[in-house]
């Protein structure tokens, strides 16, 4: 270290290269290890106390890099969102991860780039805290150097200048992202009344023009901040507004991109503001040196992370999986029985789903007869199940195996956190009992209708035709393609409770879709469907379009995927089918036909198909619940006091997980 700063008081020393060994000098190997790098940097002050030919070289080298380099490009850019879209920067972050980005030597920003070269420097360089580098700058006393007077009538500063520039550039950025056609759709009151987002720019061009004056010329009074930190926290109360009602009225990737654009637009003005500011107040710089260090620290930050995707995916995509999430938990009520009426209701829905499933399976063996090339038949397949699936919601039935991923957000809804800790955990608890017990009626009603009606319907068609729908080697086979026994069961009903999460994740797409499109009233805008249908019909029509386009994309590609599941398998040579409980049951009830089934066999395929049930909704659920949990933020569930709360429900209640309790009765 002590050799390394002695290069600095050299009169040909390379001030970049000498920098960038430095930050390597201080650079922990473990990017974590903050103490490590805290004790560098002290080390390095103290060396710089007793050498002031050192501080001198090394205050001097820091000065030239500011002097000679533009600024406005690393204030501009660092860790703001670009306007050319999120899949643009998205796809430029990939590319970059590849083939590094040209450095122009002429700018701040490449030097930083350089000199922090790690992606994980920003962890120390945050980590170390404000104190440390604070410390530094006191040894290096910046007010030793030549024309150490920064106050008023001395030259301007370039670095101060470069600032200010830069202010001017972010001021009006705003200005524009503010007057975005997705934003002044969503709130029309933008464009109807002056908004912050526009009158800020004309009262920073304000601020500059006097902050100029002022310094060059002391008799002319400076102007203070104040008013634009108000319009800054206006500007702020607008994008709050505006992301609740994109969660109520639905949100689009775009609108995601330029609320969190704008954001981070309106965060770097105000620490720009915080270092501009405080050299007006003291133009030696002391009391400018906190902000400038956040500044520093929030850059190089930016700057080690300009290509993770990670982030610029999560923090762009979290509104709308929150308003998917939102609108699954909402729809996922409907699916959790609070009371009897509601249980023997899901009962009855669940009926009707094995009812037609039964069919749905029927019509498969039928097809799987007609000898249809294999992408004919996939499509076929497809066609079945999408179509009955459809058919299923439009009759008010219910598929039991689609609903853990409408449940499971209403559940992550139900996780209040505040300060690290749950609340409200007993009606958690109570919560995750009713959608245990509604799910188990779910299931029984699919499956104790689908098998008996699947049997019935075999031994039907062979009366009628005289074949019988299943060979005994086809009864055999579909008969062992349900047991655990077999390899790759398991995995395919996992496969299964993939489809199904997938599934959840259309309808709720869909339903963003048609809320934040104004799809039932686009609809009502089309006069060939007045005209054919009249008026009261057509606004049915858009209505019923409008509140169930979600649920009715979500079942018809839910059938895609589990028809074409197999196909993908056998083009790929991969283990990919599925296994879903519903139909599991039907083939086991045409097996049972076909093969005239003992006891013990049709007891042990039983339990082959609730395993297989089992699967699917655990998977379903499991990431439903995590996305669910990521959209609203929580990182940390605490299980063990969930799990605790459900045992002392069980143990104290245990009737609430099977079957709801009755009606108080109330007395006149």
């Amino acid at each position: 270290m002590e050799s390394l700063l002695a290069c600095f008081a050299e009169t040909d020393a390379d001030a970049e290269k000498l920098l960038a060994a430095l930050v390597a000098a201080v650079r922990p190997e473990n990017p974590g290890d903050a103490e490590t790098a805290r004790r560098n940097l002290k080390r390095i002050a103290l060396i710089l106390e007793e050498h002031p030919q050192v501080r001198a070289g090394l205050r001097e080298a820091v000065s030239s890099i500011l002097r000679i380099r533009r600024h406005s490009m690393l204030y501009t850019t660092s860790g703001i969102l670009p306007n050319t879209g999120f899949f643009s920067e998205f796809f430029r972050r990939l590319g970059h991860k590849f083939l590094p980005d040209v450095l122009d030597a002429g700018y701040l920003q490449n030097f930083l780039r350089r000199a922090f070269c790690r992606s994980t420097d920003g962890v120390w360089v945050v980590g170390v805290g404000e104190d440390a580098w604070l410390e530094l700058i006191e040894v290096l006393r910046f007010g030793e150097e030549e024309g150490e007077a920064e106050g008023a009538g001395a030259e301007f500063p370039h670095a101060v200048s470069e600032i200010l520039r830069s202010l001017r550039i972010v001021s009006h950025w705003i200005a524009a992202s503010g007057l975005e056609p997705e934003l002044l759709r969503l709130d029309p009151d933008l464009d109807a009344y002056e908004s912050p987002f526009s009158a800020q720019c004309g009262e920073l061009d304000d601020y500059v023009d006097t902050y100029l004056a002022s310094w060059r010329n002391s008799e002319i009074p400076g102007i203070d901040d104040k008013h634009l930190r108000v319009l800054f926290a206006q500007c702020r109360e607008v994008i709050e507004r505006l992301h609740n009602r994109a969660a109520r009225f639905g949100t689009s990737v775009r609108l995601t991109y330029i609320l969190q654009r704008l954001g981070q637009l309106i965060e770097r003005m105000e620490k720009l503001l915080d270092v501009v500011e405080e050299l007006r107040v003291e133009p030696d710089g002391r009391s400018a040196r906190s902000p400038i260090v956040r500044l520093f620290t929030s850059l190089v930050r930016d700057e080690c992370r300009r290509d993770d995707l990670a982030p610029h995916w999560r923090r762009n995509t979290e509104l709308i999986a929150l308003r998917i999430t939102e609108n699954a938990s909402s729809r996922g009520e409907h699916y959790i029985a609070e009371n009897r009426k509601e249980y023997f209701g899901m009962a009855r829905s669940a009926l009707i789903g094995g009812f037609v499933i039964a069919f749905m399976a029927t019509l498969k063996l039928l097809l799987g007869k007609t000898g249809m090339p294999p992408l004919m038949m996939t499509f076929a397949y497809c066609l079945n199940y999408g179509l009955g699936f459809c058919l299923i919601h439009i009759i008010h039935g219910s598929v039991a195996t689609k609903q853990p991923a409408m449940t499971a957000n209403a559940i992550a809804a139900g996780v209040e956190q505040v300060d690290g800790k749950l609340r409200h955990l007993d009606n958690l608890a109570l919560l995750i009992a009713r959608t245990f017990r509604t799910q188990t009626i779910a299931i029984l009603g699919n499956v104790f209708l689908a098998l008996p009606l699947a049997a019935l319907l075999a031994w039907g068609f062979s009366f009628l035709s005289g074949s019988p729908l299943v060979t005994p080697e086809k009864a055999a086979y579909l008969l062992e393609s349900q047991t655990l026994t077999r390899s790759g069961t398991l995995l395919y009903a996992a496969i299964a409770g993939v489809c199904l999460f997938l599934a959840g994740l259309i309808n709720a797409y869909f339903d963003n879709y048609a809320t934040y499109n104004r799809v039932a009233e686009r609809i009502l805008q089309l006069e060939w469907l007045r005209r054919a249908w009249g008026g009261y019909r057509a606004q049915r029509i858009a209505v019923y379009v409008g509140e169930n386009l979600g649920a009715l994309s979500g079942n018809f590609l839910f059938g895609f995927l589990l028809g074409g599941a197999s196909f993908v398998g056998a083009l790929t040579a991969l283990p990919i089918d599925i296994r879903h409980v519903t139909f599991s049951s039907a083939y086991v009830g045409f097996a049972a036909v076909g093969l005239d089934l003992g006891g013990q066999a049709a007891f042990r395929a039983l339990i082959d198909v609730a395993v297989i049930g089992f699967v699917n909704l655990a998977v379903s659920f499991a990431l439903a619940f995590h996305i669910a949990l990521r959209a609203r933020r929580i990182d940390d569930v605490p299980w063990r006091q969930i799990a605790c709360a459900c045992l002392r429900l069980l143990r104290e209640h245990p009737g609430e997980f099977f079957f709801p309790a009755g009606e108080p009765k109330t007395e006149e």
